[in-house]
């Protein structure tokens, strides 16, 4: 289990650490370009917010257990993600992306089995 947990984790980071690079540094139509079109009708301070917290969810869903610094940390990251997932998922369902709400819940669910095995 905790390899599953592991590798669970690792896909996380890749893909919360992406996320947060492209809204860190990328321009609003640019975004929706390559999919993120949940950042559409938001101000580039609050995109480049999420995209700045998404980076240190990554580093903070691997980093602390890993080290034994802080463990616990990597719970409430995954658990920070899952809550980004549940807001995520109806604006793409609004906007009738259903291969994007069927990631997101994807997410949803590999960051909740991480928040709740990691804190048990």
């Amino acid at each position: 289990m905790n390899t599953l947990l592991w590798i669970i984790q690792g896909l996380l980071a890749g893909v919360f650490g992406y996320s947060g690079i492209m809204k860190s540094t990328q321009k609003r139509d640019k975004l929706v370009q390559i999919g993120q079109t949940g950042v559409a009708n938001l101000s580039y301070p609050v995109i480049r917010f999420i995209g700045i917290l998404e980076i240190l969810g990554a580093i903070s869903v691997v980093v602390p257990l890993a080290t034994g610094i802080m463990p616990q940390l990597t719970a409430v990251s995954a658990l920070g993600f899952t809550v980004i997932m549940i807001m995520a998922a109806p604006i793409h369902y609004k906007r009738h992306e259903y291969a994007a709400v069927a990631f997101n819940i994807f997410l949803l669910l590999a960051s909740l089995g991480v928040t709740i095995f990691r804190f048990a």
